[in-house]
């Protein structure tokens, strides 16, 4: 009697997948990567500023302030590879992908994006953090007091403002994966 019941359960659940256009998949797609490549472009701005200011300035002598800019620049790369990871990952299999496949590939590329927002990214921002906390005496030695003041406020409300984009960022796949799984 209860597999009976179970098996009418079963065969009424919602098996059918949303229909959306080929062109709205297409736009939707479109739109997260070029998100991703405004991602990567600046990240590897931020890298290749620290770089040349790496190389024409500080790599003298190694002391914390050559570790914090290796810190600094190691995280933004490690970001930089995981966002590429992401953006180029079985992107020739998606063309001969039918709907459902299409949709079980969406859901674990949103898991996995997840568990690299929840681990990697803070350890890059924690890192990057440890790496800008290893400059400020420097900083603060060798620039005058209003400059100083200026690269670590600045320095601060930036690392703010990264933080807040990525909750934020999370939280939009994190719906998204939500919804994926509704259906």
């Amino acid at each position: 009697m209860e597999n009976d019941f179970l098996n009418k359960v079963w065969d009424t659940q919602d098996t059918s997948v949303p229909k959306f256009s080929a062109n709205e998949i297409i736009t939707k797609a479109k739109k997260h990567r070029f998100s991703q490549y405004v991602t990567i472009t600046i990240i590897s701005l931020t890298v290749i500023v620290l770089i040349i200011y790496a190389f024409r300035f500080a790599f003298q002598s190694w002391n914390s302030f050559n570790l914090g800019l290796f810190l600094m620049i190691s995280s933004l790369i490690l970001r930089v590879i995981f966002e590429f990871y992401s953006v180029y990952r079985k992107e020739s299999q998606l063309i001969s992908m039918d709907l459902k496949s299409y949709y079980a590939y969406l859901k674990n590329y949103y898991r996995i994006r997840l568990s690299v927002n929840y681990i990697v990214t803070p350890l890059c921002i924690i890192v990057y953090g440890i790496g800008f906390y290893l400059l400020l005496p420097y900083f603060e030695r060798d620039l005058s007091k209003g400059f100083y003041t200026y690269i670590l406020i600045s320095g601060i409300a930036s690392m703010l403002v990264v933080i807040v984009f990525t909750i934020y960022g999370i939280s939009k796949e994190t719906r998204f994966l939500k919804y994926l799984d509704k259906r």
